[in-house]
């Protein structure tokens, strides 16, 4: 399988941005997941082949970078063992180890070169 990109953000008022994105750009709510208090934790917007992934804003986690970055990539990949060591022999600034989450991927996220947030595993909303 060739790797899959998937634009990733996030947003002060996630309902708003998914109401918007619809009447903007088009995109169709694909997957959308809130906790409990109805905030969106993370959603999946479509428009043809193409598919952008975001969430609300959460208080900055040294653990999870995600929580505070306004925008990053997400690439699914087939080997994330051999992608991560790949990485990490080339010197990649890892952010977040490589580790399994409670949504079912094994993902890891680095830094580029530019400090740009990049995340690879195993989750694929075309699949979810």
């Amino acid at each position: 399988m060739p790797a899959k990109l998937f634009p990733a953000m996030k947003y002060d008022d996630a309902s708003t941005a998914l109401n918007w994105l619809k009447a903007a750009f088009g995109f169709e709510p694909h997957a959308v997941h809130k906790d409990d208090a109805g905030n969106i934790v993370h959603a999946e917007m479509k428009k043809g082949d193409a598919m952008i992934m975001f969430g609300g804003a959460r208080p900055a986690e040294k653990s999870d970078p995600w929580c505070s970055e306004p925008m990053g990539v997400y690439v699914c990949v087939d080997d994330i063992e051999a992608h991560f060591t790949q990485a990490k022999a080339a010197g990649a600034d890892i952010v977040r180890p490589l580790a399994d989450t409670p949504y079912g991927s094994r993902e890891y996220s680095v830094r580029d070169c530019g400090g740009h947030l990049w995340s690879f595993g195993t989750y694929d909303p075309w699949k979810a």
